[in-house]
């Protein structure tokens, strides 16, 4: 069991095999590979940051069907959104770059279409990115004004002034932080998740045992009442309060975009981007019971209220003022560390989109900082770009909401390209990474695409029917704004993209290696188009396997199984055995009868978080040992 000398080795072997797997898409490493899995995850957990989103969105669910929208709409969507992060995670764990998606597109699309099509899937996913900034940071500035409001008795209601500067103030502590080196901002994501879940946990067994009878609601209500205080049809309501779930479950390609800078990337992205939408969907429904539980059911005076925040309003009938301001500052700083991971991000895009010269001063953009080894640049860029978004908060409220749809909307663009040209257009040479759905990735990519497409449409349209001008979803605008520009500029005669854009550009030449051993040194020179990637791929799979067998060699045994499990069907062991509804068919017999749904649904969530922490500890000692001995070894 002296295994640290090799433990250390597979460590250099994993960096060594990253950096390789990068040089095979055409880039060099230009970033330090800082971000564990578990920071990788924490970023993508970070941006959801379930509390304080949902404090941030509940306003568009709240009105959409009550109590119905905001457990079942938020289940509903979050079994869509899972299908879309399913797809993605296959594309990051086959090429794991910055760029992500518009060079997954490029990589994926015939040479015809190849290079318009990168060019504005690049554009749609900075600008859903910046539109998530602007949308967070805009939500962390609102619950500050709430906050004063609370804290003042409702004597101070903040103006739109007032709020846009605190929301400046928010953006440029983003920026500061952002420009640190980036051993301190995967640090950070850590301290982000232990903030989030004390958030969440003590939120979530503080509120029901602090609520009032007279605000404590049945289980009929809280689980089965529709109130829509929208002029749309009930169904119709109900589709729009999916804006809430697909909001905060969103902008889960920023573990895409750090890709350059996580270990062991392939691995480390594809399950990050899983882990991080199954657990908020799972967290974020428990939320939405406790807080359908404990609001009351006068849902027109929560929206309706000088506060702003619906959050904060049934907090503060819960809790009294000095417990709700105490919780909500706990809030506001969740959400700005939520707002600190989508700029990190989004700088991060924009680097990978400049470095292959399709930005507005690209030269300029494509820098890296001597001193942090971080593109600075890109980060004072994104945070200007969101300043200027948030701007739309002075045409009125409708204006500013529409942030929000465009987040999504813009995203979810990038999101369906690549994932259907993947099987659209042939001819590509796409080679499965290590997370593979196999005969399942078709169907999953068909039911993402149709589910994004669906939402897209939808959430274009106005919170209200017969709208005022002041009331339109102004999302139509900005997004048919940039993307007809970004098209202009792209068709422009003489001076436009058609001319110079060349798609992701080679920044370093790989030549197909061979297997080596020992402390060879990886070659700095070599030549290769991008993505053509089998041999370098299974040299890769090669020096895993190899791994694990020194590794096994180093607990005192030989290779005698054929290692042909993929993470994602270790996975399925697990989760095949623990298999949910037939289980629970087997087992309710013991928690109906002692407690009925108190216990059926509190008691799992209790016993649930106590499983996990028996989880990870079983974790740590099979990814320090794994044998099939396991426990007794």
């Amino acid at each position: 069991m002296t295994i640290e000398p090799l433990t250390s080795e597979k460590k250099t072997r994993v960096a060594q095999a990253d950096e390789e797997l990068l040089a095979s898409l055409g880039y060099k490493q230009e970033f330090k590979r800082a971000f564990t899995p578990f920071e990788v995850f924490g970023i993508a957990f970070s941006i959801i940051a379930l509390v304080p989103s949902i404090a941030s969105s509940l306003v568009y669910s709240l009105p959409y069907g009550g109590p119905v929208s905001m457990v079942w709409g938020w289940l509903a969507a979050s079994v869509m959104i899972m299908f879309v992060g399913l797809a993605l995670a296959e594309l990051a764990s086959a090429a794991p770059t910055s760029g992500g998606l518009y060079f997954w597109t490029w990589t994926f699309s015939p040479p015809s279409y190849k290079k318009v099509l990168s060019w504005l899937v690049g554009y749609a996913n900075t600008l859903g990115s910046v539109a998530c900034i602007a949308s967070i940071d805009w939500g962390c500035a609102v619950q500050v004004t709430a906050a004063a409001t609370i804290g003042s008795g409702g004597n101070f209601v903040a103006t739109t002034g007032q709020t846009y500067g605190i929301y400046l103030a928010i953006l440029f502590t983003h920026a500061v932080v952002c420009s640190l080196a980036t051993n301190v901002l995967a640090r950070l994501q850590g301290v982000y998740v232990i903030l989030n879940l004390i958030l969440f946990f003590g939120v979530l067994i503080a509120l029901p045992a602090a609520t009032p009878t007279e605000f404590m609601n049945t289980a009929s209500f809280a689980l089965g009442n529709f109130t829509n205080l929208s002029t749309y049809p009930a169904g119709f309501a109900f589709i729009l309060s999916w804006l809430a779930p697909v909001w905060t479950i969103g902008a889960y390609d920023s573990c895409v975009h750090i890709s350059e800078e996580a270990s062991n990337a392939a691995i480390a992205v594809p399950w990050a981007i899983i882990g991080a939408i199954g657990i908020s969907g799972i967290l974020g429904t428990a939320m939405n019971i406790a807080i359908t539980f404990c609001m009351g059911t006068d849902l027109e005076a929560i929206v309706n209220s000088d506060i702003g925040q619906p959050l904060a309003v049934i907090l503060f009938n819960s809790f009294g003022q000095k417990a709700t301001l105490g919780i909500w500052s706990v809030v506001v700083l969740t959400q700005w560390g939520m707002g600190s991971s989508i700029v990190l991000a989004t700088s991060r895009q924009v680097f990978a989109f400049s470095r292959d010269g399709a930005m507005p001063f690209s030269n300029i953009l494509y820098r890296m900082n001597p001193y942090t080894k971080t593109p600075v640049n890109t980060v004072w860029f994104s945070v200007f770009i969101a300043a200027l978004l948030g701007l739309l908060a002075f045409a009125g409220e409708a204006a500013i909401a529409a942030v929000f749809s465009l987040s999504v909307i813009g995203l979810y663009i990038a999101y369906s390209i690549p994932i259907g040209a993947r099987f659209l257009f042939k001819g590509h040479n796409y080679k499965p990474g290590p997370f593979d759905l196999g005969a399942f990735g078709l169907p999953v990519a068909i039911i993402a695409i149709m589910f994004m497409t669906f939402v897209n449409v939808v959430f274009l349209f106005p919170t209200e029917l017969a709208p005022a001008v002041a009331d339109m979803n102004y999302a139509v605008v900005v997004l048919g704004g940039v993307m007809i520009g970004c098209l202009i500029w792209y068709w422009f005669p003489k001076y436009g993209g058609v001319n110079w854009f060349e798609g992701p550009v080679v920044t370093v030449n790989v030549l197909p290696q061979t297997a080596h051993t020992g402390d060879i040194p990886w070659p700095n020179t070599c030549t290769l188009a991008p993505m053509t990637t089998p041999e370098i791929t299974e040299e890769r799979r090669v020096r895993i396997a190899n791994a694990d067998e020194e590794l096994l060699a180093s607990l005192g045994y030989k290779q005698e199984f054929k290692r042909t499990f993929t993470p994602f069907e270790v996975f399925g062991v697990a989760f095949s055995i623990i298999s949910l509804v037939p289980s629970i068919a087997s087992s309710l017999v013991y928690a109906m009868p002692n407690g009925g749904p108190a216990s059926m649904v509190w008691g799992w969530l209790a016993a649930s978080i106590f499983i996990m922490f028996a989880g990870l500890a079983m974790a740590e000692l099979a990814s320090a040992a794994p044998t099939s001995g396991g426990l007794y070894f």
